[in-house]
């Protein structure tokens, strides 16, 4: 089911990308199932090709491309956050969710997915969008909100919400070609949202995880700008976790040379990194034990399904890490990672057998072994959680914005964001005084 929508705004191609009265329309999908893997992916991931495994290559030319640059970042620093290789913007991951059966209307996801095309159908833009009825899995919460709405009779659902389910990591939601200039596109994009949001009965449009381009440009043209945290790992050109090491004061070195001997002195206890055609329905098979008994412990049910684990595995196993401790021939504990072009992002984890330290050991330090063995820039460790500090994971400010149809809840939420944004800021630097690194690196 397919229907279409005029964006506001004026022609978004760049000048002499083709005729200037190409007539643009949005096209909104109930499935990523009606576009083609190819066309979402060339403006998910602009310059990169991922095929059938996960394999990942770049377009020919792409990382030469003036042209690409000045269409996808106005400032030089902004080009690679927005232009890395991002897995959950993929149509394999993302199709996934649906197929499974983990992101539906069932479940209170209905794809509402936007599609900004030319004439000739060729797609030029694109935005991950659900219609929701509640606030879960979304790690951004505005339960607060939704609650206050309706003491004061309102309805706060249905909302869109623009995001990748159930991954809180930061990458592109508005998706532009690098033939079209990328503002423009996303003045479209974000003009479309509003007009969907209005014609649904939507109370409102969330675009979470977004990167701070996206979080400026969206602020400009009228929705609430909020900011919260998350810690991430830098790699700083190591070669070795002992390099890594070696820029940490002295106690933080001790207390994690500690940390990592306690985790693995259990009796027969063994790490794995299992990914690509290694990568079994046994191996999923004991994951999903490990990531069913943490969901169940922390909010009740969990939300991906078994089914989900074995598409991304036939899709995208390349792009897929499992860290997983073996005791004695058996699986006890297990950490999935999914790997960008310059980062290792982190997202589930979970045990059968509870070992001291052995958390860290399989979620932080050995993400941090195996992007330094792959050259990666970054680890980015998931929601949450200042514990990460003393073990090398930095303070990073993360961003989202959020269109509000009722003006009163309007001006009620973005007195709250002001008042927050000051406060992420405050407790941003507060924690990086506090960091474990050597004063004099």
């Amino acid at each position: 089911m397919t229907s279409s929508i005029s964006p506001d705004n004026e022609q978004p191609r760049k000048p002499g990308a083709g005729d200037a009265e190409t007539t643009l329309s949005i096209r909104l999908l109930s499935s990523l199932a009606d576009v083609p893997a190819d066309k979402w992916d060339a403006v998910a991931n602009p310059g990169w090709i991922i095929s059938q495994g996960g394999k990942l290559t770049r377009t020919p030319g792409a990382g030469e491309s003036q042209d690409l640059t000045s269409a996808l970042a106005p400032e030089a620093d902004s080009f690679s956050e927005e232009t890395d290789f991002n897995p959950f913007l993929s149509h394999a991951f993302l199709e996934a969710l649906e197929a499974s059966g983990s992101a539906t209307r069932q479940t209170g996801w209905m794809p509402r997915h936007m599609v900004l095309e030319d004439g000739n159908g060729a797609v030029l833009g694109a935005v991950p969008a659900y219609l929701k009825s509640h606030s879960q899995g979304e790690y951004v919460f505005d339960h607060g909100w939704a609650d206050a709405f309706y003491r004061a009779g309102g309805d706060y659902y249905p909302k869109l919400q623009i995001s990748v389910p159930f991954t809180p990591a930061t990458g592109r939601r508005f998706l532009t070609s690098p033939d079209i200039n990328r503002e423009a596109g996303l003045q479209a994009l974000a003009a479309g949202l509003v007009q969907v949001c209005q014609r649904t009965g939507a109370s409102s449009v969330h675009a979470t995880f977004l990167t701070k381009p996206e979080w400026q440009s969206l602020g400009d043209l009228g929705y609430l700008r909020r900011t919260d945290q998350q810690f991430h790992w830098d790699n700083n050109g190591y070669d070795t976790f002992d390099q890594f090491l070696g820029e940490l004061a002295s106690r933080k070195r001790k207390a994690i040379k500690k940390e990592r001997r306690e985790a693995l002195s259990a009796e027969g206890l063994e790490i794995e990194w299992v990914t690509g055609s290694d990568l079994t329905e046994a191996h999923w098979d004991a994951f999903y034990g490990f990531y069913m008994d943490t969901g169940a412990r922390k909010w009740g049910r969990p939300y991906l399904n078994r089914a989900f684990f074995s598409l991304i595995s036939e899709r995208m196993a390349d792009r897929i890490l499992l860290v997983l401790a073996k005791r004695n021939g058996r699986y006890v504990a297990g950490a999935l990672n999914f790997i960008g072009s310059e980062t290792l992002f982190g997202r589930h984890w979970g045990c059968t057998e509870h070992h001291p330290f052995l958390h860290f050991e399989l979620c932080y330090y050995q993400a941090i072994d195996f992007a330094i063995s792959k050259g990666l820039k970054r680890v980015e460790a998931g929601a949450q959680g200042a514990h990460k500090l003393a073990r090398g994971y930095l303070p990073q400010t993360t961003y989202s914005a959020h269109w509000i149809a009722h003006e009163g809840l309007h001006d009620a939420v973005a007195d709250f964001l002001e008042q927050e944004r000051r406060v992420v800021q405050r407790e941003n630097e507060a924690l990086a005084e506090h960091a474990p690194f050597r004063k004099d690196s």
